[in-house]
């Protein structure tokens, strides 16, 4: 489901107001009366938390990081788990000697603007669970994707191929529906480390058949292989979207 933050904490309802806690379980009963799929969700006080408070529970469950909870969750995550530190800088954080959220928190905000410029005050304050980003209900949408987490963990080729045909179908139903067709397939794995990583290829004209976005799928994947670890988690998606009807919520409901 998608992961909106609230800033309601999980705790008792006030004023009439329902718990973003309860509205969680609504939704995820919803689905899965609707669909009857599963759907993991995050509860938490802003966007990054929310994020991490969902995946916490995946791929069946919710989870709820309160205010007085954030600092101690955030202190533990590695650098290259924070929202807009891609390898890159977390390498330069590394070299830095900053590895972790405890780490970053422990530098002064000077340290970080000068290291990392605009971005330094960005970094200093998630690394106090601190995000003012916006939640935009209605946003134009720039991928659509799905995802599935495995009951067992994968090595082998033809298993994982198996399992992004589904996924493959998600995302073709949803281009058709809507009109829309991208230029960018991005391959989701995670490993059963929780070790991530995306692989992406880009073509000079949308993608204008499923066949072509499985041949995609498929040659992203193959180009992995033999994987150094058993996956826990495949997902695809398209992006750089053309089309009519883009603007929407993003769902991002698992398969």
């Amino acid at each position: 489901m998608d992961r909106r933050s609230s800033k309601s904490d999980g705790g008792s309802e006030r004023d009439g107001i329902p718990l973003a806690r309860d509205v969680a379980l609504a939704i995820r009963a919803k689905i899965k009366e609707v669909t009857g799929l599963n759907a993991s969700a995050g509860v938490s006080y802003n966007k990054f938390l929310a994020k991490h408070a969902s995946d916490h529970r995946k791929p069946n469950g919710q989870y709820v990081i309160t205010p007085e909870m954030g600092p101690a969750f955030v202190e533990a995550l590695p650098v290259g788990k924070f929202h807009g530190i891609g390898p890159a800088t977390s390498a330069k954080m590394n070299s830095l000697g900053l590895y972790t959220g405890l780490d970053m928190r422990n530098q002064t905000l000077e340290f970080m603007q000068v290291n990392f410029g605009k971005a330094g005050a960005y970094y200093y304050w998630i690394s106090r669970g601190v995000d003012d980003r916006e939640v935009r209900a209605n946003r134009i949408r720039k991928s659509v994707g799905a995802e599935n987490t495995f009951s067992n963990d994968l090595t082998e080729f033809e298993a994982m191929v198996a399992e992004l045909q589904p996924l493959i179908d998600k995302v073709w139903r949803h281009c058709e529906e809507k009109g829309t067709r991208g230029r960018t397939v991005t391959l989701k794995m995670k490993f059963n480390d929780f070790e991530i990583i995306t692989r992406s290829r880009s073509v000079p004209i949308p993608v204008s058949s499923r066949s072509d976005l499985e041949h995609l799928s498929n040659a992203l994947l193959q180009h992995e292989m033999p994987v150094p670890k058993p996956v826990r988690l495949l997902g695809v998606s398209l992006s750089s979207l053309q089309g009519d009807e883009q603007e929407e919520p993003q769902l991002g409901l698992p398969i």
